[in-house]
């Protein structure tokens, strides 16, 4: 393996670029995540229906289209990461997060306007999936292209290290939240709160965001190509179907095992709604701190055979956990099962970023890695609550695990087309 020696000051510098990043990456996900955590206490408010299960179908139908935004903002933030840099455009879309949570705290309720309410809380959804949508491609290109040569899945790892850290800070919001207030102050009032922390912190990121440095060179910049669809499509289409492909399957297990998992443990297994949000929070924890783990992991063995071990895996342990899962009635048990579950999807999480941008080049490198995810995330993870739960109430649950062990098959089968020898980056700013 090829290694670079860096300066004390340039390794100073280059981890300080990770950690500006990282902590502005922890914002956007905290807020887009904590919709989905706090919808419990809220769905009543837009949805009024009696059955619990299609409240939550129609605030996880919401969620998902959310996620129909992704394609825009993929394209659009890597357009402006390619041809603007990339510290434009991530400042750009927490920007534009912070907006969107600050007008989900703010919503009247649909006893307040009617059927204003759920429409008026879609238009926030989309909008915050348009940011997220560009968040993704941008902050994985730049934290590639700023992470140290050698260690380069290891750096990277921690854009999910903040990732998930954004969905624990979501849920232990609402842990504490459930501790200070009761549950009739949280369904009336209280599940605003989180939306307010979201819009103050996404304030204090685009702060952080302003000092970084750009990555990209004004020669790519100045490109002609530099994030155009046509140029990506015409030579690089490969790449952005190999990419598509495994982020489809990666996208599913992940939103499975996560944000769905929650309700899962409520409307499935039967525990108590505090009692699965403690065990969430202790298997996201668990689930961050193994990303550098398997990030590290991905340096020593390569980005190919982490992406086989998910692949291959996720295809085989995906219907036997959900369906333990499913008879557990102990909550430590629930914990075991659904570590286990992380520790799979960890192969894939942690090198998530990295081995995508290593198969473009930078002029479309952000635009390729953004629009790729967007479009399978948006298909695949946006609708993972939305499937599940439909399934559920027509009495079909189990042909979801069955769902998402195909597209683990998938996932697999994409990832025998990747190299077998990571290629560094073409441009190391």
């Amino acid at each position: 393996m090829t290694t670079t020696h860096y300066t004390p000051q340039e390794r100073r510098k280059r981890i300080f670029a990770i950690v500006g990043a990282s902590s502005g990456n922890l914002v956007e996900w905290f807020d887009f995540y904590v919709y989905a955590f706090s919808s419990i206490y809220f769905a009543a408010s837009f949805f009024p229906k009696s059955d619990p299960t299609v409240q939550l179908l129609n605030t996880a139908g919401v969620f998902a289209a959310g996620f129909l935004m992704r394609p825009i903002g993929g394209w659009l933030f890597g357009r402006i990461a390619d041809r603007r840099g990339r510290k434009t455009s991530m400042v750009i879309s927490v920007t534009m997060m912070c907006a969107g949570s600050l007008m989900i705290a703010c919503l009247p309720t649909y006893h307040s306007i009617g059927a204003w309410a759920p429409f008026l809380l879609l238009v926030a959804r989309l909008f915050q999936g348009l940011s997220v949508g560009g968040e993704y491609g941008t902050t994985a290109t730049y934290m590639s292209e700023v992470a140290l040569k050698g260690q380069r899945g290891f750096f990277s790892s921690f854009q999910y290290v903040t990732l998930i850290g954004g969905q624990l800070l979501a849920v232990l919001v609402i842990v504490v939240l459930e501790q200070l207030l009761s549950e009739a102050e949280l369904k009336a009032w209280g599940w605003r709160i989180p939306f307010v922390i979201g819009a103050i912190t996404a304030v204090v990121a685009m702060q952080l965001r302003r000092q970084l440095h750009e990555t990209s060179s004004a020669e790519s910049r100045g490109s002609r190509e530099a994030g155009t669809v046509a140029a990506l499509f015409r030579d690089h289409k490969a790449a952005f179907f190999t990419v598509l492909g495994y982020t489809a399957g990666g996208s599913l297990i992940f939103y499975t095992f996560t944000t769905y998992m929650q309700k899962y443990l409520v409307n499935t297994v039967g525990l108590p709604i505090k009692t699965s949000s403690y065990v969430m929070t202790c298997a996201l924890f668990v689930y961050m701190c193994m990303q550098p783990l398997f990030g590290m992991l991905s340096d020593r063995i390569g980005r190919r055979n982490n992406m086989l071990l998910f692949g291959a895996f996720g295809a085989f342990a995906t219907v036997p956990i959900l369906t333990a899962l499913q008879h557990v009635a102990s909550p430590v048990m629930a914990f075991v099962l659904i570590i286990a579950a992380l520790a799979i999807v960890s192969f894939y999480t942690s090198i998530s970023g990295i081995v995508k941008a290593e198969m473009f080049p930078p002029e479309v490198r952000a635009l390729g890695v953004g629009l790729a995810y967007a479009v399978a995330n948006a298909i695949f993870g946006g609708s993972a609550e939305y499937v599940a739960l439909g399934l559920k109430s027509v009495g079909h649950e189990s042909a979801f695990y069955w769902y998402v062990t195909v597209m683990m098959v998938v996932a697999f089968l994409v990832a025998l087309r990747l190299p077998r020898q990571a290629a560094y980056l073409h441009h190391d700013p």
